[in-house]
């Protein structure tokens, strides 16, 4: 894993299913709800070039699964635009199977604790390229923050 970096980073544009599950469910639900991503922008036409994404908003949790997406196209709910948010966060890139990417997670949070930066709430993964080899694989991971810079 790479280190954990503060950056500022702007709003991008999303496709996704809203949903409100739990944590013990969610490893259940979330493909499907990214398959749903999927049928409609592949039923206008659109078949890649889309990183999936997975938005945090909570702990309940409320979570916005789907995929960055810019283009102007019809969608049926259950499929909304939505964004990712903006603002200053601390991130890092997980290398490696998503079985370990919660390590990811615990490197960023134990940094900022580490280092005085508190979380707003919201944190999001932004997917890379498919790999058949999962050592290959490649997570960005990143936390809104919020409170006084460094």
């Amino acid at each position: 894993m790479s280190d954990v970096l503060v950056t500022a980073v702007a709003p991008r544009p999303t496709a996704v299913v809203p949903a409100v599950t739990t944590w013990a469910a969610f490893p259940r639900v979330w493909k499907g709800l990214l398959d749903q991503v999927w049928d409609e922008l592949r039923a206008a036409g659109i078949t890649r070039g889309c990183p999936n994404v997975m938005l945090y908003l909570d702990d309940v949790p409320h979570v916005e699964v789907g995929v960055l997406f810019s283009q102007p196209v019809p969608l049926a709910e259950p499929v909304v635009l939505s964004e990712l948010p903006g603002g200053r966060v601390a991130m890092t890139v997980h290398r490696g199977p998503y079985a370990t990417l919660g390590e990811a997670h615990d490197a960023v949070q134990s940094w900022c604790v580490a280092h005085g930066l508190p979380l707003a709430g919201p944190r999001w993964e932004i997917y890379g390229s498919h790999r058949d080899d999962p050592a290959e694989l490649e997570t960005t991971v990143y936390y809104l923050l919020t409170g006084p810079r460094e």
